[in-house]
């Protein structure tokens, strides 16, 4: 079995005082996390949100019938928890009334589960979010020369694990994960009015990758105003399929202020919202889909290791640019990214004057590993 990162994160922060909470897209491993996590120990009350019976057992509960649910067991595990009223609120009562008892909760949908428990579990709660498998974890489970052998797949087909563990079928896969994720978590939620829009939108996004777009020029294309496209690029962002790069604008007048770029977090998925699988060698998009698999694996790196950085993209006006930008205690570093390793980097001396605090470094084919495991 392949060992995910957050299991010692999590692990560290049981019986501190707070409820644990794992969201993340579908089919991102998080019930094997919970089993891989609690199987083995004594004291574990597991419970399902997805069990009418759970549900109902749930509907009105108090600290008393807390208690009766939990007997003697010192580990509530409750998974898909935003399919329980009130989930905050229930898990509250849990951590203030029954101190003993550590709650963990896992989620599907960070727009169902993070809104629900939020305000009620403020400073109660430790947040992780479980993604795709990650670069740096298929590196320890099989060594570098192994998945350094598989990094073109990886560019079209992603890093779920579905995907990962049945090879030769990796886009029948990916088409029911399309269909999990658009029909399940979002199409059939009650906001969403126009489903057919939205699945446009996806499309257009992910056409558009690594360019920047503007909420105007996309409702143009799928005919949707303004709000209505901010309105559902958030919630593609809140289910894990997509998100946002701002760009970076503090001293020049010319800097970009407006647009965003905007990144799948796994580019199987990308790829099967355009039905566009070919080999690297027959494609025409390689440079994009190399920065969308670096930014979104260095992402899961960040969280992962706890590290807290602002992120951004930077372009001027006149096409000055800088693929991708973390800004730490106060200094820069600047990553230009080429699936080449042959490729030579021409940092805007605009931006180095502009910012003087900063490195400057090419990401490519050569050195990509140190970047997403190191920190």
């Amino acid at each position: 079995m392949i060992q995910r990162i957050l299991e010692k994160s999590i692990r560290d922060r049981l019986f501190r005082g707070k409820a644990v909470l794992l969201m993340g897209p579908r089919q991102t491993g998080k019930t094997t996390l919970l089993h891989t996590l609690f199987d083995n120990e004594a004291g574990v009350k597991w419970l399902n949100g997805d069990d009418p019976e759970t549900r109902l057992l749930l509907e009105e509960v108090t600290t008393l019938k807390w208690k009766r649910i939990l007997g003697d067991c010192n580990i509530l595990v409750l998974d898909e928890a935003q399919r329980i009223g009130d989930i905050g609120l229930k898990l509250k009562l849990v951590t203030d009334q029954i101190p003993e008892v550590q709650v963990v909760a896992s989620g599907s949908s960070a727009f169902e589960l993070a809104n629900r428990v939020n305000e009620p579990l403020t400073g109660r709660k430790w947040a992780f979010h479980l993604f795709p498998l990650s670069y740096a974890e298929m590196e320890a489970h099989h060594s570098f020369v192994e998945e350094h052998k598989h990094i073109p797949e990886r560019l079209v087909y992603g890093y779920y694990p579905e995907v990962v563990n049945h090879p030769g079928e990796e886009q029948a896969v990916l088409g029911q994960l399309m269909d999990s994720f658009l029909y399940k978590d979002i199409l059939m939620w009650e906001r969403i009015q126009k489903p057919e829009k939205l699945t446009r939108l996806l499309q257009a996004l992910a056409f558009q990758l690594g360019s920047e777009v503007s909420y105007h020029e996309l409702g143009q294309i799928v005919d949707l105003d303004n709000q209505t496209v901010e309105n559902y690029i958030t919630l593609l962002e809140q289910t894990f399929i997509i998100f946002r790069l701002p760009p970076l604008s503090r001293n020049l007048r010319k800097e970009l202020k407006r647009k965003r770029k905007i990144y799948f977090y796994d580019n199987g998925l990308r790829n099967a919202v355009i039905a566009q699988f070919q080999p690297l060698e027959l494609r025409q998009d390689t440079g994009v889909l190399w920065e969308n698999w670096l930014i979104s694996e260095r992402k899961k790196a960040l969280h992962y290791r706890g590290i807290h950085a602002n992120t951004f993209f930077w372009r001027t006006q006149d096409q000055q640019e800088i693929d991708y930008i973390e800004e730490r205690d106060g200094k820069m570093w600047a990553y230009e990214m080429k699936w080449s390793a042959k490729a030579k980097p021409s940092f805007s001396k605009t931006f180095t004057q502009a910012y003087p605090e900063h490195e400057l470094k090419l990401i490519h084919r050569d050195n990509y590993y140190e970047w997403l495991t190191e920190g």
